[in-house]
């Protein structure tokens, strides 16, 4: 009985979700923190990064110097500041759906004396409003997982990359602690809310908040196959794992002894092992949230 409830309410909760850009207008990466000056603006910038191991390393905004860069939802400015103060870009674009963040990047740009390009757009455009093969390098960070149509998003890319151009993506890795122990035993464990819930829709609601409209995670080959279906080489270049997740490697045991956790989870993570720095590995993999790959033109 318990079970058909909860089902029901997350049934009920999710028609009256929010659209996407509403949500985004209400709730961003920094809680609408706003910064008094350039040194405050960077070092949360560089903590923020640090929270996630090895993210400067994948998805880095420096060595950008006399690219043309447009950011795919970059919120209220956390790598278009690092883009302008690592590197020399010839040009930034700033996309987001939500004008609040938009405005929170132009005032944070604004303190720091840099200029970008900041454009609002729409979940329902079919179009970004760049023109075709004028991009060197799409930056998309934790964005995709959000978007009604990931598809179209990723043909859009190919459209405004210049030949040689590029894109690095980050997405939520479904091999990962958060999927695998975070969303499908230890919340439903403490919470009520995520009792009754598949695995996914538990991790769904789990990642930016409880009535996110929409939040994704992929397989490695699940990314790969979409990005090539929109005729891109894709090529997976690693996880990261976030202190977040570090902190919950102690709590994996109670679901490994329990016969009614999901088969799936569990053998995941029975096969943890570690790096030299306690880094998580399964199937010789990061398992982290943050799924990061690099995108270029086939052919």
């Amino acid at each position: 009985m318990s079970k058909l409830v909860t089902s029901r309410a997350a049934d009920d909760a999710a028609a009256a979700a929010p659209s996407s850009e509403t949500y985004w207008s209400d709730h961003n990466v920094t809680l609408h923190k706003r910064f008094s000056s350039v040194a405050e603006s960077l070092e949360y910038l560089d903590w923020r990064n640090s929270q996630y191991i090895d993210y400067e390393k994948f998805l880095p905004t420096s060595s950008h110097d006399g690219e043309v860069i447009l950011d795919y939802g970059c919120g209220p400015g956390h790598d278009l500041v690092g883009f302008m103060a690592h590197s020399r870009p010839a040009l930034v674009y700033g996309l987001d759906v939500s004008q609040p963040s938009l405005a929170e990047s132009a005032s944070r740009l604004k303190l720091h004396g840099y200029q970008c390009k900041l454009i609002q757009i729409s979940e329902a455009d079919e179009r970004l409003p760049i023109e075709d093969s004028s991009i060197d390098y799409v930056h998309c960070s934790g964005v995709l997982n959000h978007v009604p149509d990931p598809e179209r998003v990723l043909k859009e890319f190919w459209r405004i990359l210049k030949p040689s151009g590029y894109a690095r993506l980050m997405v939520y890795n479904r091999h990962s602690m958060w999927y695998q122990l975070y969303a499908s035993h230890i919340l439903p464990s403490a919470d009520a809310r995520y009792r009754g819930l598949s695995a996914e829709e538990a991790f769904k609601r789990s990642t930016d908040g409880f009535d996110c409209p929409i939040s994704r995670s992929w397989t490695v080959e699940e990314m790969v196959a979409a990005a090539e279906a929109a005729n891109f080489q894709a090529k997976h270049i690693g996880n990261c794992v976030s202190l977040f997740e570090m902190t919950l490697l102690p709590q994996r045991f109670a679901p490994m002894m329990d016969p009614s956790f999901r088969a799936e989870s569990r053998k995941f993570l029975s096969k943890i092992v570690f790096d030299n720095r306690g880094v998580p590995y399964v199937d010789g993999k990061v398992a982290g949230i943050d799924g990061c790959y690099e995108l270029r033109k086939a052919g």
